[in-house]
């Protein structure tokens, strides 16, 4: 069963407009999600990392997520001051494309040439 379907059947009694669909608890759902997306299922705070690789890591598993697009449309609207959210890093409420280690210099356009 499609994750759209559970979310359009969670809070309805009555199943039989959609006769493929089934009753599904608010405890059902949880479990089946907890499954299905990788921040409920991993550690959270490899979504929280310092280190590179951790990063990378936790982008890599939001590759595959049923909902990385409207995480990643939420983190945008609510400017999350950091973490990974889509598949995507923040750092002080704005996309970046790969996080650098702690203790490295800004990257800098100027130094650059």
């Amino acid at each position: 069963m499609r994750l759209t379907t559970l979310l359009d059947t969670l809070n309805q009694d009555d199943t039989s407009s959609c006769p493929t669909a089934t009753a599904v608890t608010r405890q059902e759902f949880d479990l089946l999600v907890a499954t299905l997306i990788p921040c409920r299922e991993h550690d959270s705070e490899l979504w929280f990392a310092e280190s590179t690789r951790d990063v990378e890591q936790a982008k890599s598993l939001c590759q595959a997520c049923p909902v990385r697009q409207e995480c990643l449309a939420g983190a945008v609207e609510r400017g999350e001051p950091w973490g990974v959210w889509g598949g995507e890093v923040f750092v002080d409420g704005v996309v970046v494309p790969r996080k650098r280690g702690r203790g490295r210099p800004r990257k800098s356009e100027s130094t650059a040439a």
